[in-house]
């Protein structure tokens, strides 16, 4: 069964919703597509309702969206499972049903659902674990038969993970060494090893970033969420965890990131209601907006960041979000 009370779950929908981009590299890695950074992510609720003899039952999946290109418009569905499960496949059915169906289309009697691209990440495999699985389907009018691919964690070295921009592999990275961690744990020279190697990785993404590729909100929100992870992974081994952990940049008390980023737009939206209630709404709307660029960037929050905040936060455009920016600089 799929562990339950673990981070790794939160940790994959966090990443998702905080950094969505990154799942790009991971789409086109599973399925062979070719989307690029600047194509739509819609994320979608992840709470689905199965209808069981009458009963109805709420399930949550990893992750549900579409993504919109030049010329077309797909639903995916991926799930994060910590462990190869022989029973996955039939959860994997009944969320991929219910999400056909709750963007089907009914005409003339005629109702046609649309199943969702899906796939599982595994952070655990082992040699039974199956690069693709498959759902076969009868029905009165035939027969149908869809794959769903799986990618293996623990087959991805650090310099592939880099090389192919699948970033958002780089949280769970430290799966790869779990059978080892008490020989490490008890090793010095292992323990420098996975220390360098953990700090190699800082630096790559540091480079990143300075170069424009990831923005320093995602560096940061990858770091804390490796974090995450390894404390609970190494949670038995003290060295390994405390040494990789401070590699990292220290323990996080607090998802510092996102904690920083809500902040800011929480006190602009109530600094901008009361310096613009008696001016009216459309006046009360653009004093939030301007309130809230001044706190982000107060708060360090690049520019192009804050842009997406705002157009997602105020349901406003890219071109009047930095129209906002260039009236304030």
């Amino acid at each position: 069964m799929k562990e339950t009370n673990t981070p790794y779950d939160d940790v994959y929908r966090t990443l998702l919703q905080e950094c969505k981009v990154l799942i790009i590299p991971v789409i086109n890695e599973v399925f062979k597509t070719n989307y690029k950074g600047t194509d739509t992510i819609n994320l979608e609720e992840n709470e689905i309702f199965i209808d069981f003899f009458g009963e109805s039952t709420k399930k949550i999946t990893d992750s549900s969206f579409s993504i919109e290109s030049s010329n077309e418009k797909r639903h995916y569905h991926i799930e994060c499972q910590s462990s190869s499960d022989g029973s996955m496949i039939i959860r994997m059915y009944e969320y991929d049903s219910q999400i056909a169906l709750k963007h089907s289309m009914l005409k003339d009697y005629i109702l046609e659902v649309e199943f969702p691209e899906s796939a599982l990440i595994y952070l655990r495999h082992n040699k039974n674990t199956p690069d693709t699985m498959k759902i076969k389907i009868s029905t009165p009018g035939g027969k149908v038969c869809y794959d769903i691919p799986t990618l293996k964690v623990k087959k991805y070295d650090i310099d592939t993970i880099f090389k192919k921009n699948l970033l958002f592999l780089i949280p769970f990275y430290i799966f790869t060494y779990e059978d080892s961690l008490e020989e490490i744990d008890n090793t010095e020279e292992k323990l420098f090893q996975l220390k360098k190697e953990y700090s190699n990785i800082v630096l790559r993404l540091n480079m990143l970033c300075e170069e424009g590729i990831i923005t320093e909100y995602m560096y940061k929100t990858i770091c804390q969420l490796s974090e995450r992870v390894i404390e609970s992974l190494a949670r038995k081994y003290d060295n390994v965890r405390k040494g990789v952990v401070s590699v990292m940049g220290g323990k996080i008390l607090d998802y510092e990131a996102k904690r920083i980023k809500d902040a800011a737009l929480a006190e602009g939206i109530s600094q901008g209601i009361t310096q613009g209630i008696s001016q009216g709404l459309s006046q009360a709307k653009t004093e939030n907006i301007k309130v809230c660029i001044e706190l982000l960037r107060k708060y360090g929050v690049k520019d192009e960041d804050i842009v997406k905040e705002i157009v997602i936060k105020f349901e406003i455009s890219e071109m009047e979000a930095k129209e906002y920016l260039n009236n304030l600089n």
